[in-house]
């Protein structure tokens, strides 16, 4: 009939894995959503949304669990004109990590040559398009680190240097022409040479790893703060302080107001600290609103009011 109608739908996915929602470089895995209004003796109207897919991995997995650790050794130079060798091992704690999290990266970088080094380290993504019996590949850095210069005859060593992965793509494996893989490569620039790399797997998961993650996040309590107090407004009249006759008894303040002490000589004096002779001002009573004026005119009569010790 005429009018507005409106007809809810609801779709369940099929059982069988899908493929994560992606666009690259050279292709892409789409999905949406289609409605089509069939009108008679009138062309059929449709229109369509995308819809975001996410096949889930969850690095916790033994096979993501395991450490990966690479070595390797350059020669600088060429035929007899060489200056040493350059050494290289990089060692990481899981192969499975997800958005956000930082990737301790440990490494022993070793220059026996006559070089400046720097060492580097950045995570590659590499996606593999398989259409017509042909392949291509897009590579692209998502994300680098820079150590110290080491010069030679010196090493150095990373002890959990952090490399924190950005929002990308999850790994994509299971997917017959559309690849999507992650390494974090380990890498020294040589001047005049090239540079001595160890690439490591990486998988990007959508998972986090259960003991990983509630570590992370005890960390995070403990240095948590409540904020709720950004949300307070001061009053616009603040009541008066209370009274200071309600607040301490005669009785407890000559308890706590000692007697002034007799004269000391200058010398003696000079001997024991300059603290001991403080007298305690935290039983002062404010002033009363009364004897303070709530709108000065004149900024000269606000003094600041400061202690020495």
């Amino acid at each position: 009939l005429d009018g507005r109608h409106e007809f809810p739908f609801s779709f369940q996915l099929p059982q069988e894995p899908l493929v994560t929602s992606f666009t690259g470089k050279y292709g892409s895995i789409q999905y949406y959503v289609k409605a089509t209004l069939e009108r008679p003796a009138a062309p059929d109207q449709s229109v369509q949304t995308e819809l975001q897919v996410i096949s889930h991995i969850d690095v916790s997995s033994p096979a993501l669990l395991t450490p990966v650790l690479r070595s390797q050794e350059k020669m600088v130079g060429c035929w007899f004109f060489t200056s040493g060798p350059v050494s290289l091992s990089a060692k990481i704690e899981r192969k499975g990590y997800c958005n956000g999290e930082a990737i301790p990266i440990y490494a022993e970088i070793e220059n026996c040559s006559s070089r400046l080094i720097v060492p580097k380290a950045a995570i590659f993504q590499t996606q593999t398009y398989l259409a017509s019996g042909k392949t291509k590949t897009f590579r692209q850095m998502v994300a680098n680190v820079r150590g110290n210069h080491i010069a030679s005859g010196s090493t150095d060593t990373w002890n959990g240097k952090t490399l924190k992965i950005p929002p990308v793509s999850p790994s994509i494996l299971d997917c017959c022409i559309i690849r999507v893989e992650y390494s974090l490569a380990v890498y020294i620039h040589i001047p005049g040479a090239k540079k001595l790399m160890i690439e490591m797997p990486l998988v990007i998961g959508t998972i986090p790893c259960i003991g990983f993650s509630s570590r992370n996040s005890s960390i995070t309590s403990q240095f948590s703060m409540d904020m709720s107090w950004l949300a307070l407004t001061m009053p616009e009249h603040p009541e008066a302080p209370p009274n200071y006759a309600d607040v301490v008894s005669e009785e407890e303040f000559s308890r706590h107001v000692p007697a002034y002490p007799p004269p000391i000589d200058c010398e003696e004096q000079l001997c024991c600290p300059v603290f001991a002779y403080i007298q305690e001002f935290r039983f002062q009573p404010p002033p009363l609103y009364s004897e303070i004026d709530p709108h000065p005119t004149d900024v000269e009569e606000i003094q600041p009011v400061s202690f020495m010790l």
